[in-house]
Parts: C-alpha cells; structure tokens; sequence
C-alpha cells in the first residue's frame, strides 16, 4: 500500500517556444518526470525530451489535440491504466495559437481555433485531471495566459477574449480547489522570442516596452517552475506578469 508514487507534470503544447522552456526549467529545478503534449510536431516533442533528458531529467511525450475533449480524456484514461503508481500533480495549460487580424474581418474558423485552442483546451484537459488531484489533495495548475488577456491588443480580439476567460476561470477554480492544497495561477507573458512572435517587427515593437526588449521563453519558465514548486502554497489565484513592463 505505501508504494511511492512517480511524480509527473504535464505540460501542454510543450514541444516548441515557451511549452519547451517550461519543460527544461522543471527538469532541472524539480523531481517531476515530464509528460510533453504535442499535438502535429512529433519531432520537435522528441528533441524537448532529448533536451530534458541532457539536462538530467526524464519523462514522455504525449500526443492529443487539446481541442477535442474526447481524445483529451481517452488519451489521459488511457495513460493512467497503464501508468498505475503515476500521479500528474503539476499541469501547465501552455497549447495556445494565434489567428491574428482586425475583427471585422474576422472569420468565425479564425474567432473559433483560438478560443478552442485557448479557453476549451484549458478545460478539457484540466476537468480531465480535477478529479484525480482532488483526490491526491495536492497540485498546482498554471495556465500560460498573455498580456494581451489583460489590456487587450489590437488585431487580437480573438486572442484577448480567450486568455481574459482563462484568466477568469483561473480566479474562480483557485477558489474551489484550495483546500485540497491546489493552487490555480496565471502567468501572463508580454512579448517573448518565439515562433509566435518572429513575424512581428520587433524594433518597432521594443519602442513601447520598457525595458527595451523581448523577453525570453526562459524568463518566462523560471516563474512556471516556481508557481510548480512546493514554496507557493499560500499563491494561487494570481496571474504573474512577464512583460518587460507594459501596461495599459
């Protein structure tokens, strides 16, 4: 009966960008195996575990779209059967695309890809989990949300509404799931130097920011890592900012 668990964190869209960052900053920092969801990019989810796996660490990579609720829950059933000493006790919602361009020419596959990716992805995969970490009476969930969540950007109103909603039910989870010792936060990066941000122009950009630059998905999983730590018990329901400095 008293066989010790395997500790895992899962880390959605943990393939590329921040998703990766956050997957070798928990290797190193904490004694989590990394579960590493991917959705198409097979071979850029095997080079994260390669690079976690230089770095000391361990894990597995995962695929399923987070988008599609079904494959969401049979892929995660279908991993704790075969899994049966595991426990996921840190989820990082990081899946998230962008579909950017001004709303009145929006189209409702370019409205819909980004709330589904963003908003129901955070559910799916989330509810999935609840039940389990409720009843391992501890966890940490950290949803990777944006600056623009927070004041808005133009050209993304799509985007905006899916990481404001995240950032909503961040808020209200944490109520719900604190006295189990989970804790629901949100990290909200500004500009970061990702494939996501690479079309945009980045001199002009650095103009409004502060402190003068793009952040990098480093700066970003060093906070992930320590929200995934047991040192923040008494932090939840927060949303962290990683933005050089804008503010609306």
């Amino acid at each position: 009966m008293g066989e010790e668990k395997i500790k895992y964190a899962l880390v959605t869209g943990g393939s590329r960008g921040i998703g990766r960052a956050v997957c070798l900053q928990l290797a190193k920092d904490l004694e989590y195996q990394l579960l590493i969801n991917y959705n198409s990019n097979r071979k850029a989810a095997e080079e994260t575990l390669r690079m976690v796996q230089e770095v000391g660490g361990s894990g597995q990579i995962l695929q399923f779209n987070v988008t599609d609720s079904q494959e969401v829950k049979n892929t995660l059933d279908d991993w704790h059967d075969k899994n049966k000493n595991a426990v996921i006790e840190v989820l990082v919602n990081n899946a998230g695309i962008k579909k950017d361009g001004l709303f009145m020419w929006m189209s409702m596959e370019d409205w819909s890809s980004v709330i589904n990716t963003s908003l129901n992805g955070f559910y799916n995969v989330t509810n999935a989990l609840i039940q389990k970490l409720l009843t391992n009476r501890y966890g940490r969930i950290i949803n990777i949300v944006s600056v623009s969540g927070l004041k808005g950007t133009p050209g993304q109103t799509n985007y905006s509404a899916a990481k404001s909603a995240v950032i909503g039910a961040t808020k209200a989870l944490a109520q719900e799931v604190a006295k189990r010792k989970i804790t629901v936060n949100a990290v909200a990066p500004g500009f970061i130097e990702t494939d996501m941000t690479e079309d945009l122009d980045e001199l002009e950009l650095k103009k409004m920011i502060p402190v003068n630059r793009f952040g990098k998905p480093e700066e970003v999983a060093h906070v992930v890592s320590f929200l995934a730590s047991d040192k923040t018990s008494y932090i939840t329901g927060e949303v962290i900012n990683i933005n050089g400095g804008i503010y609306s």
